[in-house]
């Protein structure tokens, strides 16, 4: 895969704790940050593919009942009655 530069412009205190992280892991902050960026991408590829799934799934799924109900009648409720 050909590579190519990206700037990033960020907060001075964001940075300094970013080297003191790539330096106990033993790598850089590009590094970080590549590896942090490719699994965001990766994540974000992964929902979309289940969103087409389950769109396609509930496409084809058989309609279930035939009953509306309105607001007023899902939460119709019984004043309780004095005995």
């Amino acid at each position: 895969m050909a590579r190519a530069n990206l700037t990033l412009q960020m907060d001075a205190e964001v940075i300094k704790r970013a080297r003191i992280v790539a330096a106990r892991r033993g790598t850089s902050v590009s590094a970080l940050a590549a590896t942090r960026l490719i699994e965001l991408v990766d994540e974000d590829e992964r929902v979309e593919l289940a969103r087409g799934r389950a769109e396609a799934i509930l496409k084809k799924a058989a309609p279930r009942g035939s009953r509306s109900w309105t607001r007023d009648e899902l939460h119709d409720r019984q004043a309780p009655q004095n005995r």
